[in-house]
């Protein structure tokens, strides 16, 4: 049986011990080659300006800054100690002219109605209190023809994929966030009965070995 979703903080990590740790973490999956960068790509997200909701970081962005050809991004982030440190990184690629992390709730986006030619976020979605929010505020800033792509973990993946990661969680004084993050996250039957009810437009739904991806494009 699945136990009911105990939501997370919306806050974010704010200490800074925490987020240098969760740094470390991220880094580490990107030295792996365990971010989503090729998946976004494959999407067709690969042109122009988009926006990261939740960067932490930053390095799942400052890798398809990488990656793409005269793209630009914007990352939306909450906490400011996240910020600080995905500046410094973004300095670190060479790419301070191509990235701007702007602090603010996703709930209500600082930006104008059809502004960015995509939309894209890892790991942030369990955060959100209220998505259905955070989907509308996503189709209101996409162009027209604007693709996004939201992945998270779910809730109900079994228990070999949580050892999993749980042995994979590096340093360890991450994994107690890790079981959080967790029990805080939707399940693909809580994303298809609230993705009708947002101005999101052409959504899929696709599950995992360890999480769920939403995709799609905004029709006009």
């Amino acid at each position: 049986m699945i136990k009911p979703r105990i939501a997370e903080t919306e806050n974010g990590i704010t200490d800074e011990f925490g987020v240098q740790s969760y740094d470390r973490m991220q880094r580490s999956l990107r030295d792996k080659g365990w971010i989503e960068t090729k998946q976004i790509i494959q999407e067709g997200i690969n042109s122009g300006i988009a926006l990261e909701i939740g960067p932490g970081p930053g390095y799942l962005g400052l890798d398809w800054l990488k990656k793409t050809e005269e793209t630009r991004l914007k990352g939306l982030e909450i906490s400011e100690a996240m910020i600080a440190i995905a500046q410094s990184n973004s300095a670190e690629y060479g790419f301070l002219d191509r990235v701007e992390y702007v602090k603010g709730d996703a709930q209500r986006m600082p930006f104008e109605d059809n502004y960015f030619d995509a939309v894209f976020s890892n790991g942030s979605l369990h955060e959100w209190v209220h998505p259905e929010d955070i989907l509308n505020e996503i189709a209101r800033v996409l162009k027209p023809k604007g693709k996004y792509y939201i992945s998270d973990l779910r809730r109900d993946i079994n228990i070999l994929a949580k050892r999993f990661l749980w042995l994979m969680c590096q340093p360890k004084n991450m994994r107690p966030g890790l079981i959080t993050s967790i029990n805080a996250a939707y399940l693909p039957t809580e994303i298809e009965t609230m993705l009708p009810k947002t101005r999101l437009q052409g959504w899929h739904i696709k599950k995992n070995y360890l999480g769920i991806v939403i995709t799609g494009q905004k029709l006009t």
